[in-house]
């Protein structure tokens, strides 16, 4: 019996147009990262000019952790961050959890409300912002930065908890009560860990957007709480500077290791799941 011979390549036209949609992907890629790729090496660089590479260097690290108004700005953003996201959290979760339990008039008129500062332009909202505090003689500062940091972060809780929320089963927190716990005991203890997820998410997305805020920071601070993207755009208003580069790569290196953590947090936490189902 004679064996068959492979049927000949065709190109069809369902693969050509995978091979264009792989083109497509990487090219957006390549558009995405290339200059973040050639931003981290130049901070490598020894010229001051960032159009010539003259050498490898360990200089421009060395000059940021010396630069003390940078650093102040950088633990500024950080104080900021964290006082931001805690107070998100709170106000997201418990307001989540009230639309969600209760029914009242006006629900739907405060979800809208709620949602408004997610999508004002950041600059109408650091201008209003600017005027309320000094139609109340608040002195701009650190209190002011949180408050507005706050205004815009945690919508974004809420409607990550809420999405949460929808997918819960109700029958949780009624089995939860009909054993005898009180409605704080059975939302502390059955509705609060099945909204981690969600806090979480929500709580990475508040400190990040507090981390990384420019325009509303820029109209709420004081020289005393300037945050380091404040400092960042007045350097860079000056002209480039070596540092930067050097900070922005310190940036990209974090975020890729949080990223990483993160993956490893998800396998290790599925890893348990797979196991337990695999028993008899």
């Amino acid at each position: 019996m004679a064996s068959q011979q492979p049927a000949p390549f065709r190109f069809t036209g369902l693969r050509a147009t995978e091979w264009c949609l792989r083109g497509w992907t990487a090219a957006v890629f390549f558009f995405l990262y290339a200059p973040i790729l050639v931003l981290v090496a130049y901070a490598f660089n020894a010229s001051r000019l960032n159009i010539v590479w003259t050498g490898f260097t360990w200089r421009w690290f060395e000059q940021l952790f010396a630069n003390a108004p940078l650093m102040r700005a950088a633990s500024n953003s950080f104080v900021i961050a964290v006082v931001t996201t805690a107070l998100s959290l709170v106000l997201g979760t418990l307001g989540a959890w009230l639309l969600h339990r209760y029914r009242f008039g006006g629900a739907r008129i405060i979800r809208t409300l709620f949602t408004v500062p997610m999508v004002v332009p950041e600059v109408l909202m650091g201008i209003s912002l600017l005027v309320l505090f000094a139609a109340a003689g608040v002195r701009l500062g650190f209190a002011t930065v949180i408050v507005a940091h706050v205004t815009f972060c945690f919508p974004f809780v809420l409607v990550a908890v809420q999405a949460r929320l929808h997918d819960l089963d109700p029958a949780l927190e009624e089995a939860a009560l009909d054993l005898g716990a009180t409605p704080w005991q059975a939302f502390w203890r059955v509705i609060l860990p099945s909204l981690r997820p969600a806090i979480v998410a929500g709580g990475l997305m508040a400190f990040t957007l507090s981390w990384d805020e420019l325009i509303v920071t820029f109209f709420t601070t004081s020289a005393a709480s300037a945050t380091l993207p404040v400092r960042i755009f007045g350097m860079a208003k000056v002209g480039l500077n070596p540092m930067l580069n050097a900070l922005s790569a310190l940036f990209i290196v974090a975020t890729v290791a949080v990223v990483l953590f993160t993956h490893y947090l998800r396998r290790s936490g599925r890893a348990p799941t797979s196991s337990l189902r695999s028993q008899p």
